[in-house]
């Protein structure tokens, strides 16, 4: 927004252009204007200054939604406060919003029309990669999709779920869902924290997938478990078998690792996870645009080619909530495992 090649430092005509104190997060022009940046992660930030303008970039990914009510409160200055946003659309309650409000005026803007400014290497394999795709429709053509029919979650369900904090937990688990290569036309490999408390509701609490070369993702996994104390890795092994827990001890010999491994379909292994989200027994903390994208984007009939990527970061999702709820586990987890099997037997349940 500010350095960037379209950023404000570069599209005003130069006698004209702010001078930039980053340790201050501050722009200032000669006519006596002041910008402040602020980061959507931080919202109190935003509690209590005031605005008569403000440029929100990417609000469909902000993670915590707060930061929009924070900025609307402060946005109260002048006799005109306005607001402008730049974001992918998706369908999440705050863009449907928006979208619904009569005050505001919408334009659209498709990748095909900055053509003149985009190197022709770069849209002939975005667009041949993704064009027709539901991602190329959202990201190329700037649609606002609803939810995909059949799929096994709904941006309405997760936003019904979300909260800003969690409870003590009793387990915390990191899942991974490796690629099986690292070259630029590899898929992700998702990366998932999730954790669970006494209550029997499990909480997401980061999403550190991307694309990795396996030294890389494995350093993100490590990291990840310690930065929020999980006491376990879990990893789908079925296609790099031993590399995978190698690739971990390499980074961490003591790190606690267990291997799963797929033995059903991707579809029959979420489904049980769906069924926690309907329970309302899964909460999102902030929120996931990627990862909720795949989620609401991935259904029965999902056609990896059709939709030009791989549900890496749902699959992650999937192992993660299975280890915390569907697996048994000494300690806490047979006890709980037993109980649930007990009342279905209608037998007294037992240590």
């Amino acid at each position: 927004m500010v350095e960037g090649e379209s950023g404000l430092l570069s599209i005003g005509p130069r006698k004209e252009r702010p001078e930039y104190e980053p340790s201050l997060h501050r722009l200032t022009w000669k006519n006596g204007a002041v910008a402040t940046l602020f980061s959507a992660d931080e919202p109190n930030r935003l509690r209590g200054p005031q605005h008569d303008l403000a440029w929100c970039d990417e609000l469909a990914a902000w993670r915590y939604p707060q930061a929009w009510d924070m900025l609307m409160f402060g946005l109260r200055l002048g006799a005109d406060p306005r607001c402008v946003v730049t974001t992918t659309p998706r369908p999440i309650k705050l863009i449907r919003e928006l979208l619904a409000d009569p005050k505001v005026a919408v334009t659209r803007g498709r990748t095909a029309d900055n053509a003149d400014h985009l190197a022709p290497a770069f849209l002939d394999q975005i667009v041949r990669r993704y064009d027709g795709t539901r991602l190329g429709r959202q990201e190329l053509d700037g649609e606002l999709l609803d939810d995909m029919p059949g799929a096994l979650w709904t941006h309405g369900l997760i936003d019904a779920a979300r909260v800003a904090t969690h409870p003590d937990l009793i387990r915390i688990v990191v899942a991974i869902d490796p690629a099986a290569s690292s070259s630029e036309t590899a898929d992700e490999t998702g990366i998932i924290v999730a954790g669970r408390d006494a209550a029997g509701h499990g909480y997401v609490l980061a999403d550190a997938s991307n694309r990795y070369a396996p030294a890389e993702w494995a350093k993100a996994a490590v990291i990840a478990c310690r930065t929020h104390h999980a006491d376990r890795i879990v990893a789908e092994v079925n296609n790099g078998g031993e590399m995978v827990e190698a690739m971990l001890r390499m980074t961490d010999p003591n790190v606690p690792f267990a291997a799963v491994h797929a033995a059903h379909g991707k579809v029959a292994r979420a489904e049980p996870v769906a069924a926690l989200y309907e329970q309302g027994r899964v909460h999102h903390i902030g929120a996931f645009a990627s990862l909720e994208d795949q989620m609401c984007a991935f259904s029965a009939d999902f056609d990896r080619e059709r939709a030009g990527y791989s549900p890496d970061r749902v699959d992650a999702l999937v192992w993660a909530l299975t280890e915390l709820f569907l697996e048994p586990h000494p300690g806490e987890g047979v006890r709980e495992f037993y109980r649930q099997q007990a009342t279905q037997n209608d037998t007294p349940p037992t240590d």
